[in-house]
């Protein structure tokens, strides 16, 4: 019974995996037979700038949209874990981008980060006046500012979290009711409850969900970057590993160049998962990990 999913895997994920890591050591591109290398394609992207920009990029953006998409997703599901009027229609909305194809939704926001005409400037001109935002100041260029562009992509990213949001509500809901009320009976506070109540017990699924966004935010932002700001504004504010990867493959045709630095991705991706492990086994006693 586990067969289609062995040949599946094997087909689909090791056999790539070891393709990818040889040809990492290699130069090859596709018209040529491949020419082993050694390490000289690791060597060249240690002094690539633009491969460290890409890296630097990545990086921040898992370490700022990371946190921010799982604090937003467990907001949603605590405010939303209770019948009510409109939670349905609520909680459906914040399902829904999540369902978007991937090139609709980068294209979507193409137009509504449009500097001039797009519908979020003209909200924030609310207010103000000469075309300046209630705070009198410019509104931001998202498509032309460096600074403003990586905003907009983790902005992006923050409404793509309609599998987390499940996830919670779902651990949110299957939370023992007595505990809250007996926690009512003591007169707990909110904040109380939530600090020593909903946090531990669901402090094992955040970890596996904190895990398992850790591993995706490399692929998070490639969609966006490559629709809708293509890689800049220059130089580079924008480009991503996962589009610097795309880039040198199928534009430049430098595969094994591409796949080295890929092999890097693989290696940052289980550093940090390696890393947010031992943390969370070394707080396992506090929140019963």
């Amino acid at each position: 019974m586990l067969a289609p999913y062995l040949v599946g895997l094997v087909g689909l994920v090791l056999l790539p995996a070891v393709v990818t890591l040889v040809l990492a050591f290699t130069e090859y591109d596709l018209l040529r037979a491949p020419r082993f290398v050694g390490w000289d394609n690791l060597t060249e992207l240690a002094g690539d700038p633009v491969f460290r920009v890409s890296l630097l990029n990545s990086l921040v953006f898992a370490l700022v949209a990371v946190p921010l998409r799982l604090l937003l997703a467990l907001g949603l599901a605590l405010l939303l874990h209770r019948r009510g009027p409109a939670v349905g229609s609520a909680r459906t909305a914040t399902v829904l981008p999540t369902a978007v194809p991937e090139v609709a939704y980068g294209l979507l926001w193409l137009w509504l980060l449009n500097p001039l005409h797009g519908p979020v400037n003209q909200v924030l001109r609310l207010g103000g006046e000469n075309g300046l935002t209630m705070f009198g100041r410019t509104p931001p260029q998202w498509l032309t500012d460096p600074t403003d562009a990586r905003a907009a992509i983790i902005l992006m990213s923050l409404f793509t979290i309609g599998e987390t949001f499940v996830v919670l509500l779902a651990a949110r809901r299957a939370l023992p009711a007595d505990v809250y009320e007996m926690a009512a009976i003591e007169d707990a506070t909110g904040w109380d409850v939530f600090r020593r109540i909903t946090w531990p017990l669901m402090a094992p699924v955040l970890a596996l969900l904190l895990i398992r966004d850790a591993i995706g935010s490399l692929q998070f932002s490639f969609v966006p970057a490559f629709v809708v700001t293509d890689g800049g504004p220059p130089p580079y504010a924008t480009t991503y590993l996962s589009l610097f990867v795309y880039r040198n493959a199928f534009e430049y045709l430098r595969y094994g160049y591409a796949a080295a630095a890929t092999l890097v991705m693989v290696l940052l991706t289980v550093a940090a998962v390696v890393l947010q492990w031992r943390l969370i086994r070394r707080y396992r006693g506090l929140y019963r990990i």
